[in-house]
């Protein structure tokens, strides 16, 4: 049997600082088959020509581009509709994740242990930078209000690094467009009977407002309303 292709998809806006990095760490990891999506949201930047320079023409990435920006959520779905993977990963591009951290948050799907898999950066054990105080108390409140909706026992509902069976990813119709992904697919994933979850410690190196990150305290409120949206909404 052929090793299992995994699609990895990086939405990317205004990344051209790092994504150079990100392809030339995805292409790097040894022992995988696999296919790299990035999706560019409608950069005014360089981040499409960094993310082929890095690639120096590696067959193995491919770049889709939207005309305008339309959201995180938008620019994955993108991905995933035109994803060939076993299993479907998301990697951001920003380089608060380490693409060298794939492998092993890949291994339980590899191994046909699990269905859904989800970095966590909240288990411990892993380089972790500390900063932001309120982002991690947001962090814990929404993963705590996933726990008491769907009787689940998640850390870190809206990390970055969530990896999926290709099958189920693409049976899912997802409608949002913004950072509200994350919140979404996770309810979906839950609502699914029989799916097999599993969380693997990661390292994080985040960023600051200042130095680039996009996710703020308004996106903590819609990720509220979206659990509770799509915790009761008929399936």
């Amino acid at each position: 049997m052929p090793p299992p292709l995994v699609s990895i998809l990086v939405p990317a806006y205004g990344e051209a600082g790092t994504i150079g990095e990100v392809v030339r760490r995805v292409l790097a990891l040894d022992g995988l088959e696999i296919e790299l999506l990035v999706i560019d949201d409608g950069s005014t930047d360089a981040t499409v020509p960094a993310a082929r320079e890095a690639a120096a023409g590696d067959p193995r990435l491919r770049v889709l581009t939207h005309d305008r920006n339309r959201g995180k959520g938008a620019a994955v779905r993108t991905g995933i509709e035109a994803s060939r993977g076993d299993i479907v990963v998301i990697q951001d591009a920003d380089m608060e994740y380490d693409p060298r951290d794939l492998p092993k948050v890949l291994q339980p799907l590899l191994d046909g242990a699990a269905d859904v898999v989800y970095g966590t950066r909240l288990r411990g054990g892993e380089p972790q930078r500390a900063h932001l105080f309120w982002h991690f108390v947001g962090n814990r409140f929404l993963s705590l209000l996933t726990n008491i909706l769907f009787n689940t026992t998640i850390s870190d509902m809206e990390v970055g690094y969530k990896a999926f069976r290709g099958d189920l990813i693409r049976s899912f119709r997802l409608v949002s467009d913004d950072f509200a992904f994350e919140p979404e697919v996770t309810a979906k994933v839950l609502r699914t009977p029989g799916v097999r979850l599993y969380e693997i410690p990661i390292s994080y190196y985040g960023r600051s407002y200042d130095e680039g990150k996009k996710i703020t305290w308004r996106d903590g409120f819609k990720a509220v309303w979206t659990l509770l949206r799509f915790r009761f909404a008929r399936v």
